[in-house]
Order: structure tokens, then C-alpha cells, then sequence
């Protein structure tokens, strides 16, 4: 049996984590945990439910990307853009707290 969840943060919008502090903008939604066994138990510390959205995370002033729990982000209310390489790729707007994607033919 699933679950059906809704997500609380959409594509765009930027957080920040609540223990280890970074700053970043969403690039991604998963509905449900969507990595491996090893991956959960090697990098989560507070052990978040599998069964609520995670996010792809681009993170600020790193260059890098973080794969995170809802339970572990809130908003940034500070209005400042993410300095990250791939923002440019992603996003054409920035306005108050949210990057507006990039539009993709599939």
C-alpha cells in the first residue's frame, strides 16, 4: 500500500537545512526516499521517514548537491540568490526567495 504525499517545497524555491545550516536552492522532488539502504544508513544522522518527499538540493557557495528529507529544510526568508555553477543552467529568474526553471521541450 502507498502513501500519497504532497510535497511542501516546489522547484525553485530556496532553504536552508536545519542541522547543518547550508543555504540552497531545489532543483528536484522526490515523492518518497528513492536512494539505496547503504546510502540512508552512511548519510542521514536523524534517520528521516522514507516515506516523505526528499529534494535534490544544489548547495550554495559549494558547487555542490545535497539529497535531502522535508523534515530536515525551511525556507530561507533572507532573499539572497544561491551561488552555485549550475544555477544559470537550471533557472532564468530569481524573485523573493524562488528561481523561476528554465521551460524544457521533452
Amino acid at each position: 500500500m502507498s502513501i500519497l504525499t504532497t510535497a511542501g517545497f516546489n522547484i525553485g524555491d530556496v532553504i536552508i537545512h536545519r542541522n547543518q545550516k547550508f543555504r540552497g536552492v531545489i532543483v528536484d522532488v522526490d515523492a518518497d526516499f528513492q536512494g539505496s539502504d547503504d546510502w540512508y544508513d552512511q548519510y542521514t544522522t536523524n534517520q528521516p521517514s522514507k516515506d516523505a518527499p526528499w529534494y535534490h538540493i544544489l548547495v550554495d557557495e559549494e558547487g555542490s548537491m545535497a539529497y535531502v528529507s522535508e523534515q530536515n529544510i525551511y525556507t530561507d526568508s533572507s532573499n539572497m540568490e544561491v551561488e552555485h555553477p549550475m544555477v544559470d543552467d537550471i533557472f532564468e529568474d530569481y524573485e523573493a526567495g524562488h528561481y523561476m526553471p528554465r521551460q524544457t521541450i521533452n
